[in-house]
């Protein structure tokens, strides 16, 4: 068995322990700042430092590794990706970039480098406590915003004395921050989420850019009333409007070939005998293109609007979220591309991700590029996530690859 694939089965092995780092005994779901954050932390400082790394914790909680270069002549690159999980999460989800980049500078332990290489796991991508995405990402590109730590949780905590309790210093968070001259480049591989390398038969792909987005709460008003007396007519039904929206939304996303989602529909107080008064529904609105991103949102606001005057009810629209689009460095696109041919013999194929990643805020910092690993069937966030070994394989000699181009091109 060869080197890269001896270290892909010890990364599925390593996977398997992260998982045990649980708030669910039946499931795996692990939060920013919380017990089963520190024991995976302290466990993957475990690795990298036996991965021949210099390791520490920053003051937001995000654990670092670092390959140290014996005459560093240029910036720091940094490969990274997230340790915390969604509810009832898969293995994979950003656990797997970390492993890959950790097992990658082991298999260059003995290559001396022109620049140091930085291992990062984030502490929080996902936002599952607070709510509050790219909380460790944001801190290192110097985007930290200091009314987070007034943010709760379900159970009334802010996150500045969860971060107390932790044993970090609130007042230390700007420390963590790096600055631009320092840092040469972002690198993450990430699995897919998504079924587009399983569908052309690719191990792994280069991505093109990270979509924006942009979130919503719609409250539709009209008047509720008895089932059996109003004739439809004479109804200002809820109900009925946002359905004629939420139908609205999914023409125009499909017109312009990019993604639009009502993921929550409720009507407060329905009953079967009563016109619904009132309901309420959620829009995410994505596109690589941040023009266009802007554009649809615009349009698809103006089109609810005329619905609701036409059937005589109340909208009401709360923005709730807005990342901005990132495109992947060109160079760093092609660097990637040239080290899949070298795996793999294959052109590579680029796709954009819809999912956001911590290069949304780590592009504000560097140049940003990222390889997808194929999960099978595209699923994630869930227990169901899965990769294969020889995948797992492909990508850590990719990334290999893909730091010795680094190197090569100085």
């Amino acid at each position: 068995m060869d080197s890269a694939l001896l270290a892909a089965h010890q990364i599925m092995e390593y996977a398997d322990i992260l998982a045990t780092f649980s708030a669910d005994d039946d499931g795996i779901t692990r939060a920013y700042l919380t017990e089963q954050h520190q024991q995976a932390h302290q466990q993957i400082q475990a690795w990298m430092e036996h991965a021949g790394l210099l390791s520490w914790e920053d003051s937001v909680g995000n654990q670092w590794g670092r390959k140290v270069s014996p005459n560093p002549t240029l910036p720091t690159l940094i490969i990274g990706s997230h340790s915390d999980t969604v509810t009832n999460a898969g293995k994979y989800d950003g656990n797997l970039g970390i492993l890959l980049a950790i097992a990658a500078l082991d298999q260059l332990r003995e290559v001396a480098l022109p620049f140091h290489v930085d291992v990062v796991a984030f502490a929080d991508e996902e936002g599952t406590r607070f709510n509050t995405t790219l909380i460790g990402s944001s801190a290192v590109a110097g985007i930290y915003q200091s009314q987070w730590l007034t943010v709760t949780d379900r159970d009334g905590v802010t996150m500045g004395d969860a971060m107390r309790k932790f044993g970090l210093d609130p007042a230390n968070i700007a420390s963590a921050a790096r600055r631009a001259s320092d840092v040469s480049a972002y690198l993450e591989v990430h699995i897919e989420q998504g079924p587009v390398l399983e569908a052309n038969n690719r191990a792994v792909g280069v991505v093109s850019g990270i979509a924006g987005a942009k979130r919503y709460e719609l409250n539709v008003t009209g008047t509720a009333g008895h089932a059996g007396t109003v004739p439809l007519s004479l109804r200002r039904d809820a109900l009925c409007g946002a359905a004629e929206m939420i139908q609205f939304i999914e023409y125009y996303a499909g017109k312009h070939d990019m993604v639009a989602t009502v993921g929550m529909c409720h009507t407060p107080q329905g009953a079967v005998n009563v016109i619904p008064g009132k309901t309420q529904f959620t829009l995410d609105i994505r596109s690589e293109n941040q023009d266009k991103l802007e554009h649809a949102a615009q349009e698809i606001m103006v089109a609810l609007e005329r619905i609701a005057k036409h059937r005589q009810l109340q909208l009401e629209v709360s923005n709730i979220y807005d990342a901005p689009a990132v495109l992947c460095s060109e160079g760093l696109s092609q660097l990637w591309a040239d080290a899949v041919h070298r795996v793999t013999g294959q052109e590579a194929l680029l796709l954009p991700s819809g999912a956001g990643h911590d290069g949304l805020a780590m592009a504000t910092l560097t140049e940003v590029g990222m390889l997808f690993v194929r999960c099978e069937k595209g699923i994630s966030h869930h227990p169901a996530e899965q990769v294969s070994v020889d995948d797992v394989s492909v990508a850590l000699q990719t990334l290999v690859a893909m730091i010795q181009g680094l190197s090569l091109k100085q």
